[in-house]
């Protein structure tokens, strides 16, 4: 794997499989996660498409900065997408954020505009961080709500952890990547959890300046992120279609992984299809 950092110099942990030369994606997690979330996905797509997948700042195997600054900085995040596609070479990618990942894809948006994307798709994504989130937009169980996921008592943390991935999906996940996601999750220290919800961003006027097609798949029984934020989500951009999970919540990629990776599949291929027409 290439040694990849961000333009401050965090080092970011990356994982990639599949035919160099393929149609790309590459895909990012969600607040206090890491890549592995993503395995179910891309074991099934791997044979067909180059697949690559990123611990954000502060994340799993990545460099965790001390300070607010590395995680508050919208230029930082888009740096860190941009040193993921061009550390792989990948030709114009598709991007795949979950939850927190929709905020980092704008971050990239934002700065980059989408001139160098194929596509993107968000899976339970937001919409926006800090005092611009409206009531509607958000779940229960989401983050925001839960106090001990950030406090730097461990057995509470912990404990906390635990009943927010629990509450990430609609059914029970198996025994092994419960444990998988519990672990991953822990591994992002309560500086960073704290950081991450630290500003205020609206991005919904960078989803709806959005030019590449776009795929919004949110679990109808989500209750971190509401499905009304993703019928919203897809609603703003220009070419984008919203596909409802019936009986996912916050992870339909891993309720639902063979149907995700088949629709996410189908979405690629549409948008090669695309790229090579013009």
């Amino acid at each position: 794997m290439p040694e990849i950092k961000g333009s401050d110099g965090t080092r970011l942990a990356t994982w990639a499989e599949g035919p160099e030369g393929a149609p790309a994606v590459l895909f990012i997690h969600g607040w206090a996660q890491q890549s592995v979330c993503w395995r179910p996905v891309m074991d099934r797509l791997k044979d067909r498409f180059r697949v690559v997948a990123m611990d954000l700042r502060g994340h799993g195997a990545s460099d965790k900065p001390e300070g607010e600054a590395p995680y508050t900085d919208t230029s930082l995040w888009a740096d860190d997408v941009t040193a993921v596609i061009e550390g792989y070479g990948l030709e114009k990618p598709v991007l795949v954020g979950w939850s927190y990942g929709s905020r980092v894809i704008a971050s990239y948006l934002s700065v980059h505009s989408d001139a160098g994307l194929s596509g993107v798709v968000l899976a339970g994504g937001i919409l926006t961080i800090g005092a611009a989130r409206e009531d509607w937009m958000v779940g229960p169980s989401s983050p925001g709500v839960q106090r001990d996921l950030y406090t730097d008592d461990l057995p509470r943390r912990l404990a906390a952890t635990a009943k927010f991935v629990k509450e990430c999906t609609a059914q029970p996940l198996d025994t092994q990547a419960y444990g998988e996601l519990v672990g991953a999750n822990m591994l992002c220290p309560p500086h960073v959890r704290r950081a991450l919800f630290a500003p205020t961003w609206d991005f919904r006027p960078v989803y709806a300046a959005m030019t590449c097609p776009g795929l919004v798949i949110h679990g109808v029984q989500d209750e971190v992120v509401s499905a009304a934020t993703g019928e919203a989500a897809a609603a703003l951009m220009k070419d984008a279609r919203y596909l409802p999970y019936d009986g996912a919540g916050h992870a339909p990629f891993l309720e639902f992984p063979d149907r995700f990776a088949a629709d996410l599949a189908a979405f690629v291929e549409t948008c090669t299809t695309e790229e090579e027409g013009q």
